[in-house]
């Protein structure tokens, strides 16, 4: 009660006849300190170079939707909050997109989230042994979606390709390449998993399930 009394107070002064001692007043309240949390792969030094117009800009009427732009053009950052701290400070809790695969897409490279978004590629050594993605991020996007359905082991997938005829080759981290039809391909990844729960299968490092109807295993 008494934090939004202090503000209307100082909202009035702002509002009416302007002498030095308000002036005084305002500048008190001009944006001085931005404080970022929460980053770990986004750079500070990018983010407050990124609401460089912001600074000095008075902390009561600053634009949201003015930092909301500014940050969104940083491609790995998913979502923020703000925290305005007076008399001259403002905090931003940043939330960064999560990488699941690296995307090879018309002779470019990028960073792959859950929701498909593009996330620009940068080294990063926690990122290093994601999947490869060869072929169209869209593509992936449904694949992926029923790939989980089928409670697939996305952390041994080494590789996807897609390919023009409207199929995908899986190729995992030890060394199976599953080839899979262009229709129905669900049931094929389901055979797949009941194949390799045989330990007599588990030697075939190939398995394609192009032809209807059939299996074949080298």
């Amino acid at each position: 009660m008494k934090k939004k009394i202090f503000i209307s107070f100082v909202l009035l002064i702002l509002l009416t006849t302007i002498t030095s001692q308000q002036k005084d007043i305002i500048h008190k309240f001009s944006l001085k300190i931005i404080k970022i949390e929460n980053n770990f792969f986004v750079k500070e030094k990018e983010i407050k170079k990124s609401l460089a117009s912001i600074y000095g800009k008075n902390l009561f009427f600053l634009n949201n939707i003015e930092i909301e732009k500014a940050l969104m053009q940083i491609s790995f950052i998913e979502s923020f909050k703000l925290k305005k701290i007076y008399p001259n400070t403002l905090k931003i809790i940043i939330f960064e997109k999560q990488p699941i695969a690296i995307l090879f897409d018309k002779k470019k490279k990028y960073y792959l989230s859950e929701k498909s978004d593009l996330i620009e590629f940068v080294y990063i050594k926690n990122y290093e042994n994601l999947p490869l993605v060869i072929g169209n991020k869209e593509k992936f996007k449904d694949f992926y979606i029923d790939l989980k359905k089928t409670n697939f082991p996305l952390d041994q997938i080494k590789k996807f390709t897609f390919y023009e005829s409207n199929r995908w080759d899986i190729e995992t981290v030890n060394k199976k390449l599953i080839k899979l039809p262009t229709n129905n391909y669900l049931k094929s990844i389901e055979n797949y998993l009941d194949l390799i729960r045989n330990q007599n299968l588990n030697k075939y490092k190939m398995f394609d399930f192009r032809i209807e109807n059939q299996i074949i295993m080298k």
